[in-house]
């Protein structure tokens, strides 16, 4: 196991009915900023929920920040902040709009140009302080100091990632999922399964704990992904994919241990290109990534076969291997998420030209196996 330094502030509130201890958990005399996304909040009564706890403070809101969270809609956001003194961001919504909370808590307090943070890695010094009322887990932003954030003008999506944007605290209340569309369901557990693989299929490093907390989240959205399918309003069932997202990108599973995200920083090239949804990018990729670098994933993919999908234990670890990734994309596929570019209609020599050219801007060696440009646009070939 290599070394590693673990911390996680967030403070954690579970379960049905949460939202009201709200009030307790705000500060006493800031001017709160409520952000959220699209409306839906106010469709299935969390925003009421939400307001109603809020009486009493002085607060203003701002909605509209879009799935793939927009810089161009994180700046007015921004200018608001500043002008009215906010004093502590409120995230209502899911992995978007915490992202687009945790830009902006950064870009309030950041001298120059916000996307510096991004595009040039500009160190986060201070940042305004936030907290979560999460509505559709799949980012696990909740707990982590993680923010993607795109920009329209120059076709890019781009992540930081600092401490200082940790949410406070993170109300996490099953209820509020029970409305989600199932697309949205759906992608929330591919994103979730695929952040505990970025970690979990790597060179092994003798960390069993870790090991056995990813297979763990695996497993259980594995088991309960059919569930919600047939029972999107199931408390339990939506209570479990909830807690195995926020775990699946905590920190506690990565600790220690190699890690890719090669899947990921493709996957954000062809949402920034293309407009797919974060999670259909990542169902596209990583598969064929898998297939490409066999070789040096084979020991982790072979226990994943035979440890979560529970198979292949006959079987050679190259046989096992395939196996793993074949039941990867049988599972994505069992829950409605396809796993070709061509099914979004997207050509796959297109997006292979596109996304190689780009990443070889920002070098050239990516992930744990360290792929070049020219694999990034094979990888992709392949996923037609």
């Amino acid at each position: 196991m290599n070394n590693f330094t673990y911390c996680n502030p967030v403070k954690i509130v579970f379960g049905k009915g949460t939202i009201a201890g709200l009030p307790e958990l705000l500060p006493a005399n800031e001017t709160v900023l409520l952000l959220y996304g699209g409306g839906s909040i106010k469709k299935n009564g969390v925003y009421d929920q939400v307001t109603k706890a809020l009486r009493g403070r002085t607060w203003l809101e701002f909605g509209g920040i879009e799935p793939n969270p927009l810089h161009e809609t994180c700046m007015p956001a921004i200018a608001l902040a500043r002008k009215e003194r906010i004093g502590f961001l409120l995230a209502v919504g899911g992995g978007s709009v915490l992202d687009a909370t945790k830009y902006i808590a950064a870009g309030c307090k950041y001298g120059g140009d916000p996307w510096d943070i991004l595009s040039k890695g500009a160190e986060v010094q201070s940042a305004l302080p936030l907290g979560c009322v999460l509505t559709l887990p799949a980012t696990g932003s909740e707990m982590n100091g993680g923010s993607v954030i795109s920009r329209t003008s120059t076709r890019e999506k781009l992540f930081f990632i600092s401490q200082k944007v940790m949410p406070q605290f993170s109300i996490l209340d099953p209820e509020t999922t029970f409305s989600l569309p199932m697309r949205q369901t759906v992608n929330g557990i591919v994103d979730a399964y695929v952040h505990v693989t970025e970690q979990y299929v790597a060179s092994p490093c003798n960390a069993p704990l870790q090991d056995r907390q990813a297979e763990a989240v695996l497993l259980t959205l594995a088991e309960e992904a059919p569930k919600v399918l047939v029972n999107p309003s199931d408390y339990d069932t939506r209570a479990n994919l909830m807690w195995a997202a926020t775990n699946a990108l905590n920190g506690l599973i990565g600790c220690g241990v190699p890690q890719d995200w090669a899947t990921h920083m493709i996957g954000h090239e062809l949402t920034a290109f293309y407009g797919m949804d974060h999670a259909q990018s990542l169902a596209v990729v990583l598969p064929s990534l898998w297939r490409h670098t066999k070789p040096a994933k084979q020991p982790k993919l072979a226990q994943l076969a035979r440890r979560v999908f529970a198979t292949a234990h006959d079987l050679s670890d190259t046989a096992a291997a395939e196996r793993a990734i074949d039941a990867t994309e049988h599972f994505f596929q069992s829950i409605g998420m396809k796993t070709k570019l061509s099914d979004y209609g997207i050509e796959a020599d297109d997006a292979a030209r596109r996304v190689s050219e780009r990443m070889k801007t920002r070098g050239d060696s990516w992930g744990e196996t360290g792929i070049a440009s020219a694999d990034i646009a094979d990888i992709l070939r392949k996923a037609k």
